[in-house]
Parts: structure tokens; C-alpha cells; sequence
């Protein structure tokens, strides 16, 4: 029987191994982390927060957030929110959520403290003692720890709730179940056949379903270990990968883009590392990037397909000696994969058209918001909002969000196809296509370009150069050079409004 909680999910690692550890820290073994839990939830429990009360969490990121995440998903529901919010951003989020309690680090002056008092949420301090194991906290003004049972959190109580990046909406709870996110942990970890040991390097936010499931749950899910950055930080990240001797890690492609541009200068550190993989998610990888990813390091690049609906992961390309096929997400990774039509219809192989999912890792559905998920499922499953074709060999390739295709009067464009052929120019080091409200087309094709270091282009130069591999009507009309594109809060690229952002 598959793992369906949090609290079986962390029964997989040996007592005396490496569970969590961080730059300048000495590690939290198993047994001190399934300790740590049953402190925390005993906590809760004496706080008078029971199974599905919702517990905010506004921590930096590192091993405490790490931890922190686990351990109430085993008792509560975990709510992380991103350290870098505003005052006004906190207070849509805390009373969206319902908060019944925000979590901080001991002398945070985080402006959700304020807004919580305002809101009557109680605010707890995460404390940790000098020189503790990385990851390791007690709960100030705890109370009396939970009498009796620790009535740990069951397969169907809400783990994990997080909002969509509401880029042209009003963001929605995506609640996600205990056995939906064990479900996505367990998807990964087959997937890339994790095993205890494998260690993994995070520096992805963990507000975000990429970095709290694909890097942290997976690695426990494992038994195996997970080393907590501060954050991404393209200056420190090869003297980690020394410190961690890594076997993996994942990273959005804006991320590995920026640890490539520093690679020639750290050449002695790549070759001491024995990397079984490298992961790529959450973005769509330019086929470019990852043959450079896979010569630099000399391992395969694994690309993988995921959402927050999903608990994460829905596809992903296998390991060899399975193909890998660049430009392509993989195959069905968990949950069913296939292309459905605007009229409910499965699609045959080689036809375009919506990503449809259904499995144990997909949310039930958005919370209080029945017109969303009116849209959202269709006959049990889960609409992605992505386009896409599917191969006679069950591979997908996503074409676009089907909202940030560029509709230039009537003629539909993929912004990612552009992309792809634009990152061909010698020069350029980074770009992303999108659209311009255009007073008769509609929509006209703009393009942000990040030149190469060093390196010069004119836009007539790249127009031309891109006309000969586009019809032109794709090819963009607006180009752009900016020292550095515009991205959200989890480092993904952001089409959609990226013309406001820019001044057009």
C-alpha cells in the first residue's frame, strides 16, 4: 500500500541517517527529525491547532523552513508564504486562508506579524538553539503539549495549501491532501530512482510546490538527504555544490542559465562532482540549455512537467537508458496524461490541443471557488490551461499556455516556439516572446532580449534572423535589449502583462 501520509512518509529513512542539513551545519539525522515532529505536533496540539487548521509559515529559506514544512503537514495543514510580501499582501493571504496561527523566526520583523495581530492570528517564533542541527526548532509559548494521542493528520486531511500565481486572475486556494502530496513525492522519487543514498541540493524557494515537493518531500520520501540553501544565488551556489557533494539537484531554467554563465570560472569543482542527474521544472527548458547543462556536467538533464494542482509533478522524461527528447517534457509521470479538445474529446496522438490530468497526486479542487472549478475539470480531469502534443511514444511537448498564445489577428503563435528559434542567434543569451495589445490586429509579437556578455546585435539583425527560420507573421515585430527580464516571485519567466511591466 502506497505511503498516504506525512507522518509514514517519514518513516523511510534509517535513524542514524543524514535527513536534513544546510551550509555551516551539523545534520539532523532521521531519528531527530521524526522527533522534531512529534514535538511540534504535540505543540500544536497544546495551542489548541488540530488536523486541518491552517498554519501559516513566513520563514527564509533553509533548513527550519524545511523542517518546519514537515512537521506541521503532519499534524496541521502547512501554508507558506513568501517572505518577500508586503503588508497587503499578507493580509489578502491570511484571511483568504483562514489562518489559525503564523509561524516566524525568533526576532523577525516580517510586516505578516503586524497584519496577523491585526487579524487576531497568533504569531509563534520558530527558536533555535546554538549550534542545533540544521532544521532543528522548538515553538516559543508552545503551552502544554497535547495530552495523550498526537492525532497525527489522516490520508484525506488537507497537507498542503498553496495559491495559484493568479497572473490574469484573482489567485485560488489549490488545497492539497496528505495522500495527494505523498502521492507526488513517491511519483518523483520513481522516477528518478531516488534512494537513500542520493543527496540533493535545494535552492529553489520553498513557498513554491517546486522546491517544498520535488526537492525536500521526494528526498525524504527516499530516505535520503536534503541540503537547504538560503536561496538561489548564482555567487554561492558552486561552493555549495563543494560543501554538499550533490547527487542532483533541480532549479528552474532561469536558474541554470545563471549557474552556467559561471561555470568556466569553477571548472575544478564541476569535475570533482559526481552528479547522477540534474532536474528542470516548473518552465519550459530551451533544448539549447539543456545540451549545454548535460556537456558541462557531464550527466543527463532530466525535464519535467509540473503545477501546484498536482501537487507537482504530472510528467517528466525518463533516466537512461530511456530517451530523453529534448524540447519535450516526458511521458505521464504519475497521474494519467492526455490532450483533450474544447468539447470534452481524448485526442489522438499528434493532434494539439489541451493537457488534461487525473490521479492520486491532482487536488480535488479549488477551494470556495465553484466557477473555477467548473472550468478547471472536465469528466474527472484536471484542465491544465496548457497546450500540447502528444507523440506516438506517449512524450509530450507543451506549446504554450493556451492564455499567452499570441493571437495576431487570427493567426495563433507559441511565444515558446519563438523563443526557441531566437535563442539560435550567436548573441543572445536569454529571451521570451509575448504579446503586445496590438488597436487592428489584436495582438502583435514583441520579444525581451538579453544580449550575451560581451556581445552586440541590432534588432533589423535579429527581425532578419529570425525570418528565416519563422512565417512571417510570427516573427517579432517589437524587440527589446534589456540587461534582465522580468521574472516572478519562483524565477519563472512571466508572459502575461510582461508588455505593461516593460513600458510598451
Amino acid at each position: 500500500m502506497a505511503v498516504q501520509t506525512v507522518i509514514e512518509l517519514l518513516s523511510a529513512g534509517a535513524d542514524n541517517d543524514i535527513a536534513i542539513t544546510a551550509p555551516d551545519r551539523t545534520p539532523l539525522t532521521y531519528a531527530g527529525l521524526r522527533a522534531l515532529v512529534a514535538e511540534t505536533v504535540g505543540a500544536l496540539r497544546g495551542l489548541g491547532i488540530g488536523r486541518n487548521d491552517r498554519v501559516a509559515i513566513v520563514l527564509p529559506n533553509g533548513p527550519e523552513m524545511a523542517a518546519a514544512f514537515v512537521a506541521v503537514a503532519a499534524g496541521a495543514t502547512t501554508a507558506p508564504l513568501n517572505p518577500a510580501y508586503r503588508a497587503d499582501e499578507y493580509r489578502f493571504y491570511l484571511e483568504d486562508l483562514n489562518a489559525k496561527a503564523l509561524l516566524v523566526e525568533a526576532g523577525s520583523d516580517s510586516p505578516a506579524i503586524e497584519v496577523a495581530q491585526s487579524l487576531d492570528v497568533p504569531v509563534y517564533e520558530l527558536e533555535v538553539a546554538e549550534g542545533s542541527p540544521a532544521g532543528a526548532f522548538t515553538l516559543a509559548a508552545a503551552g502544554e503539549p497535547g495530552a495523550g494521542d498526537l492525532d497525527y493528520a489522516g490520508s484525506e486531511d488537507v497537507g498542503l495549501v498553496l495559491h495559484t500565481s493568479g497572473t490574469t486572475s484573482r489567485p485560488k486556494i489549490v488545497p492539497l491532501s496528505q495522500a495527494n502530496i505523498c502521492a507526488s513525492a513517491n511519483h518523483i522519487g520513481a522516477v528518478l530512482k531516488l534512494s537513500a543514498e542520493d543527496r540533493c541540493v535545494n535552492i529553489m524557494p520553498l513557498f513554491h510546490i517546486h522546491g517544498l515537493i520535488a526537492a525536500v518531500l521526494s528526498s525524504l520520501a527516499a530516505g535520503a538527504s536534503i541540503y537547504c540553501t538560503p536561496g538561489f544565488n548564482a555567487l554561492r551556489v558552486f561552493g555549495w555544490f563543494a560543501d554538499a557533494k550533490p547527487s542532483w539537484y533541480t532549479a528552474v531554467p532561469t536558474m541554470h542559465q545563471a549557474i552556467l554563465s559561471r561555470a568556466a570560472r569553477n571548472t575544478d569543482i564541476i569535475e570533482a562532482m559526481d552528479l547522477r542527474f540534474i532536474r528542470s521544472s516548473s518552465s519550459s527548458l530551451p533544448p539549447q540549455v539543456m545540451a549545454e547543462l548535460e556537456e558541462t556536467f557531464g550527466c543527463p538533464v532530466i525535464e519535467s512537467y509540473g503545477m501546484t494542482e498536482a501537487a507537482h509533478q504530472m510528467a517528466s522524461n525518463p533516466l537512461p537508458p530511456a530517451a530523453r527528447k529534448p524540447g519535450s517534457v516526458g511521458i505521464a509521470a504519475g497521474p494519467e496524461v492526455t490532450i483533450m479538445d474544447t468539447e470534452n474529446n481524448i485526442l489522438a496522438a499528434g493532434e494539439t490541443g489541451e493537457i488534461v490530468i487525473r490521479g492520486p497526486n491532482v487536488t480535488s479542487g479549488y477551494e470556495n471557488n465553484p466557477t473555477a472549478n467548473a472550468e478547471g475539470f472536465s469528466d474527472g480531469w484536471f484542465r491544465t490551461g496548457d497546450q500540447g502534443i502528444m507523440d506516438e511514444e506517449g512524450y509530450l511537448r507543451i506549446t504554450g499556455r493556451l492564455k499567452e498564445i499570441i493571437n495576431r489577428g487570427g493567426e495563433k503563435i507559441s511565444p515558446r516556439e519563438v523563443d526557441e528559434v531566437l535563442l539560435d542567434h550567436p548573441a543572445i543569451a536569454q529571451a521570451v516572446t509575448f504579446a503586445i495589445p496590438h488597436d487592428k490586429l489584436g495582438e502583435e509579437v514583441g520579444a525581451a532580449i538579453v544580449l550575451k556578455e560581451g556581445a552586440s546585435a541590432e534588432d533589423s539583425e535579429v527581425r532578419e534572423f529570425a525570418a528565416e527560420r519563422l512565417a512571417d507573421f510570427k516573427v517579432p515585430r517589437k524587440i527589446l535589449f534589456i540587461d534582465e527580464i522580468p521574472k516572478g516571485a519562483t524565477g519563472k519567466l512571466q508572459r502575461i502583462g510582461l508588455h505593461e511591466k516593460l513600458g510598451l
